[in-house]
């Protein structure tokens, strides 16, 4: 799962992302409204938190903003305005959920995991294909002769193809979902975690690895379709 965090107090931003991140999702951050609106705009995310009072744009323009342009992506709204009217209004400007600061870390992460489910974006905490199994609460990769835990990108990497088993993904889009939009990292990057999924995937003694098919991406495949 891969979300946007709009929030300017850097401290809480950064707090933020480490909770994500530690509970297994793909996280951008910006720190102003306006990067906000052309991250959410640009970019392929599952949600979007969006902190009501920002420079450049407030959340609430952002939010109007995108709605106004078609953008269906649920949005969370955190905020130190907690006043029903102040919610009405980020409800009316089309917020799926509103949650006042200060906040328990873990009711937003349960909040944030109950929006994904209501917009289908969310899906049993076990994904399986083929042979392997991957728990993405605890990050385990399970087959046949064990299991091993995924950790970072690695995890992220698979967790997307176990999402969307056969189907090809190119590396520019990987580098977008996984790296993000600002990343420096250069793109053979992505082949080398490739490269230790499959070597991690025969540990386990699974049939399943990621294929690379020249000059188009990676599939997720089972090696059983290939001996049928």
């Amino acid at each position: 799962m891969k979300l946007l965090i709009a929030e300017d107090e850097l401290d809480l931003a950064e707090a933020l992302e480490a909770l994500f991140v530690k509970n297994q999702f793909t996280v951008d951050v910006v720190n102003d409204g306006a990067d906000a609106y052309d991250y959410a705009a640009g970019g392929d995310y599952d949600a979007v938190i969006l902190d009501v009072m920002m420079p450049k744009m407030n959340g609430i323009e952002v939010l109007k903003k995108l709605r106004a342009g078609g953008f269906q992506t649920p949005v969370m709204m955190l905020t130190a305005k907690g006043e029903t009217e102040d919610r009405i209004t980020g409800f009316d400007s089309g917020a799926d959920d509103y949650l006042p600061k200060p906040f328990a870390a873990e009711e937003l992460i349960s909040r944030v995991r109950a929006l994904l489910r209501r917009s289908g974006g969310y899906t049993d905490s076990v994904l399986s294909f083929g042979d392997a199994k991957l728990d993405t609460a605890t990050g385990m990769l399970s087959g046949p002769e064990g299991e091993i835990r995924l950790l970072g990108k690695e995890f992220q990497l698979m967790e997307l193809f176990m999402r969307a088993p056969k189907v090809l993904v190119s590396a520019d889009k990987l580098m977008e979902r996984i790296w993000g939009w600002d990343s420096d990292s250069e793109i053979n990057v992505v082949w080398v975690h490739i490269s230790n999924l499959r070597k991690k995937l025969s540990a386990i003694g699974s049939d399943v690895t990621v294929k690379a098919v020249r000059g188009m991406g990676y599939v997720l495949e089972d090696g059983h379709d290939k001996k049928a």
